[in-house]
């Protein structure tokens, strides 16, 4: 199923105001009062410096990385929490347009929250910018070779100091949201998988081979997978006592989480659902 995903473009943040505040003094002042004026700019830079600090500080620093699959070399960029000790590992799987800022992003965000994310390049350095060439990416990329790198992936985590091999996870946004589900198929060993916006499978059989918790966000207008699927996929789970939970936004689209999609973010469900991916997430994984 072709999916429709948000236009990304790399983000920018504004320059501190403080840092461009200019201190107007009268032309009669003595040479006396310079020093205290470039006290006061001095103060006004710290002031600044401490305001961007969060976002400076906040976001774990990505290590690129390198494991096989099959007789192929998958890349990927791994964020580390800065504590100490083992953490939950997940898998982060871009949309279709690549391994991208805003999906490098969401990897350092759940770094951040205690998890050792590991972003796969699945496209092998290529990102898209425009909707043809993300289509193209997406629809020469085989599934099967998809799927065989992102449990290469999980076989990796499981091989780091930092990553405790029992609590792993796996999360994907549109094109990712439906390999993330076919990645809770294949791998036995995942415990919480996160679907946003994602195809479902359908088959009885590959439902019956999901060992994860599975939680998903959708947008009631999205045309591609639609409430109907999604309500399919969560009563046949269900039937099988497999744990589910998900999530239809009636004002929202096909992705609606990613700011990037000027005219179908939704900022408010964008946060909700954010908000239940960390607490499923940390009910799943950091216990």
């Amino acid at each position: 199923m072709l999916q429709r995903c948000a236009e990304t473009r790399a983000a920018h943040f504004p320059p501190c105001a403080g840092a461009s505040t200019k201190i107007h003094e009268s032309s009669s002042r003595s040479t006396d009062k310079a020093p205290i004026m470039d006290d006061m700019k001095r103060l006004a830079m710290l002031f600044c410096f401490f305001l961007a600090a969060p976002l400076l500080f906040s976001a774990s620093q990505p290590t690129e990385v390198s494991f096989p699959s099959g007789n192929e070399t998958v890349q990927g960029l791994l964020y580390v929490p800065s504590t100490p000790g083992r953490h939950p590992g997940l898998v982060v799987i871009h949309e279709w347009w690549g391994l991208n800022d805003w999906v490098k992003e969401q990897a350092a965000d759940f770094a951040d929250h205690g998890y050792v994310a590991l972003a796969v390049d699945l496209y092998r350095g290529k990102v898209a910018t425009d909707p043809e060439t993300a289509h193209e990416l997406m629809r020469g990329l085989p599934q099967d070779r998809a799927v065989r790198d992102l449990t290469a992936a999980a076989n990796y985590l499981k091989t780091l100091k930092s990553v405790d091999p029992n609590r792993l996870g796996a999360v994907g946004w549109c094109f990712g949201g439906g390999l993330a589900a076919q990645l809770a198929v294949a791998d036995p060993d995942l415990r919480a998988v996160a679907i946003n916006y994602g195809s479902l499978p359908t088959d009885a059989s590959a439902l019956k081979q999901i060992h994860a918790a599975i939680v998903g966000n959708f947008g009631a207008l999205d045309q591609g997978i639609t409430p109907q699927d999604v309500n399919d996929f969560a009563a046949a789970m269900k039937a099988l006592g497999k744990p589910v939970d998900v999530k239809i936004y009636p004002d929202a689209g096909h992705a609606f989480e990613n700011p990037n999609n000027k005219t179908g973010y939704r900022p408010a469900d964008a946060k909700d659902a954010h908000k239940r991916m960390l607490a499923f997430f940390g009910g799943h994984l950091q216990k």
